[in-house]
């Protein structure tokens, strides 16, 4: 009678088989075709048909949970943040660059650069204190950094945890223009999606803590989603901050949703405000009692 270890070595050697075969068709220049014949598990074309949407989705569920939880990753403070942000040292390259063309244009992009680089340069030094503080810890009791993957604020936050040794998860998304994982997440821990909804899900399944900094539409997209569910008692209640008085007070009026009856009053207190990083870690500190 085969045990469950016979079962599951069989069961491998069936993948390695199947994925031996598909490797050595491509060296041999072929290129897929439709094969009633091949393993369904193991036929890219059959994978990807709309009608295994369904599987998709659940594969982008299963692979950075079952990945997330034996690298020991159960808590984490997600940052959110703009992508076009640059750290301060490469803002004044920039700048030194654009005003040795003479470009008007460039010029002032370089210029607003480098006015807007103290987000990066914040967001690296919050992701450092997170990360300090979990280096002190049981690995258990550790808050992990984790980011979108990408440039700007999310190199930024997976800089600091870097700084410091501290592993730290990036979420990446494909998009039209590719957008590359930064070389600060640590590689086994940086995913690749497809659909935003699942990335989405995977932020707030492990997520201690919320950080919005500076950002374009999927910032917005993202803390808006969050608050919701908050808001909704759809996930359990945690921190969220807003990093940026000035940016966040300019670009929203929550206030309008309350005179209107749109959201209660008590809705406003599912955030708060901050300007440092201290301050932000601090929220989060004084919430879970750290």
């Amino acid at each position: 009678m085969e045990t469950t270890e016979d079962l599951k070595e069989s069961s491998r050697d069936a993948v390695i088989r199947a994925w031996a075969t598909l490797q050595a068709h491509a060296d041999n220049g072929g290129l897929l075709t439709p094969d009633a014949y091949r393993l369904a598990f193991a036929d890219p074309e059959f994978l990807l048909r709309p009608e295994t949407r369904g599987i998709r989705f659940q594969l982008e569920l299963l692979k950075p949970d079952i990945e997330l939880a034996a690298a020991g990753i159960h808590s984490t403070v997600v940052v959110y943040g703009g992508a076009r942000f640059v750290a301060p040292d490469v803002a004044e390259q920039q700048l030194a660059a654009a005003r040795a063309n003479g470009d008007a244009q460039a010029l002032a992009d370089a210029e607003r650069a480098m006015r807007t680089s103290h987000h990066y340069a914040k967001a690296r030094e919050f992701a450092r204190l997170v990360a300090s503080h979990s280096q002190q810890q049981r690995p258990e009791d550790r808050l992990f950094i984790c980011t979108g993957g990408g440039p700007g604020v999310m190199e930024a936050a997976n800089r600091g945890a870097h700084d410091v040794g501290i592993p730290s998860v990036g979420l990446n998304i494909t998009l039209p223009h590719e957008q590359a994982t930064n070389p600060y997440v640590t590689p086994y821990l940086a995913f690749k999606f497809h659909y935003f909804a699942l990335r989405k899900m995977h932020f707030m399944m492990r997520a201690k803590a919320l950080v919005a900094f500076p950002g374009g539409f999927g910032t917005l997209d993202e803390l808006f989603e969050v608050l919701t569910l908050v808001q909704t008692r759809k996930v359990r209640r945690v921190p969220i901050v807003l990093f940026g008085r000035d940016y966040w007070s300019r670009l929203l009026n929550l206030e309008l949703l309350v005179e209107e009856g749109a959201i209660a009053l008590e809705d406003l207190q599912l955030y708060h405000l901050v300007d440092e990083p201290e301050e932000a870690w601090g929220v989060i500190r004084q919430f879970y009692g750290l």
